[in-house]
């Protein structure tokens, strides 16, 4: 889930949990042996009950202060209806913290709700106690089960991502050497011709720095990877936008009809970037046939004001999101490519069906 999608996503998810907090809780409030006496005593109970529910809108932004509240609310509830359950709901509150926070904060916080819990022997009995002990205990694990698993996500997203860079470093590492060979020879050429013919000096100067200022462009992107080699050929010529059609091909051999629609200009692009809107349209088409099922999918490369736009709609279904899935890892290093030349990158099913990735690479600093 991107993060503007994200963004819209978790306040409607804590809304409906706090929603359903508050709903519990009132629920309880209905039991005769738990209503407290008078009408005061059970208006101030909801009170105490919309407070401890209404902790859930904002503990993502103060998971610490958030759950105070909600004991102390719990606190009040337990005096006044001790039969509602041990401080009202206060385990769905510790397992946001859990889920939020490291152990060695989430475990402070469980301690501290678990020291008072004998006091259930005074208001209850054992069975109370258990139950009290359980359900806080529960909520922790729960918040703790889901923070680990996130980590894990996260993890195996930063290893996907360093694999990704590795491989566009050692990809941008060829492109910059081509632009310095072509320095060196030029600064030869320019040296022995430099007294004789000064014209022709100049011209070789001039190449040497449209080569060196292409070079820098490229070396920007390459800093932000680490240059390791997987195995694969280093010697071997990295592809531009002039083997898409090549690559096309390849891909109607194998039973997915690819329509390719490109501008010509759009080859005069610096290595660096025609080679990662390369892999773009490869990762798209390979995700196309290998995880969407399509038949079709259509391809649109276009060059304009300084940045190149790529298109890759399919007829199939959206790839598997799951971690590990190699559909995921591809479009965790398609983000990545546009990102390191400043671009972005969207990918996402269509409402009417297929799927579509679309990014923009901008080229006007490169050229």
């Amino acid at each position: 889930m991107n993060r503007p999608c994200r963004a819209r996503v978790l306040p409607l998810i804590d809304g409906g949990f706090a929603v359903l907090t508050f709903g519990l809780l009132l629920i309880s409030l209905l039991d005769p042996q738990a209503r407290p006496a008078g009408a005061a005593g059970t208006a101030v109970a909801v009170g105490l009950a919309a407070g401890q529910a209404s902790c859930l809108l904002w503990i993502r932004r103060r998971p610490e202060y958030a759950l105070a509240v909600a004991a102390l609310a719990g606190i009040g509830l337990e005096v006044l209806c001790p039969g509602i359950g041990w401080l009202g709901l206060i385990g769905i509150p510790l397992a946001y913290l859990a889920r939020l926070r490291p152990p060695r904060v989430s475990l402070v916080a469980l301690g501290l709700l678990l020291a008072p819990t004998p006091w259930e022997l005074v208001t209850g009995g054992w069975r109370d106690l258990l139950l009290a002990v359980t359900a806080v205990s529960l909520g922790w694990a729960l918040g703790e089960l889901q923070r680990g698993r996130a980590q894990r996500r996260r993890d195996r997203q930063r290893q996907v991502l360093a694999r990704e860079r590795e491989r566009i470093s050692r990809e941008l590492h060829d492109v910059v050497a081509h632009h310095v060979a072509v320095i060196a020879v030029q600064a030869a050429a320019a040296e022995d011709v430099f007294d004789q013919q000064p014209e022709r000096a100049r011209a070789a100067l001039g190449s040497i720095g449209a080569a060196a200022r292409s070079a820098l462009a490229e070396l920007r992107a390459m800093l932000h990877a680490l240059a390791v080699d997987d195995g694969a050929d280093p010697d071997g010529p990295q592809p531009g936008l002039a083997q898409l059609d090549a690559l096309a091909d390849a891909v109607r051999a194998v039973g997915l009809r690819v329509t390719m629609s490109r501008d010509d200009g759009a080859e005069d692009l610096p290595g660096g970037v025609q080679l990662s809107a390369y892999r773009i349209v490869q990762e798209s088409l390979t995700n196309a046939l290998r995880h969407s099922h399509a038949t079709t999918a259509e391809v649109s490369v276009r060059y304009a004001d300084g940045v190149l736009r790529l298109e890759v709609v399919d007829d199939g279904t959206a790839p598997p999101r799951r971690a590990g899935v190699d559909a995921g890892r591809g479009i965790v290093g398609m983000r990545e490519r546009a990102r390191l030349l400043g671009g972005t990158l969207d990918a996402g099913p269509l409402p009417a069906g297929g799927f579509r990735v679309h990014a923009q690479l901008p080229v006007g600093a490169a050229r």
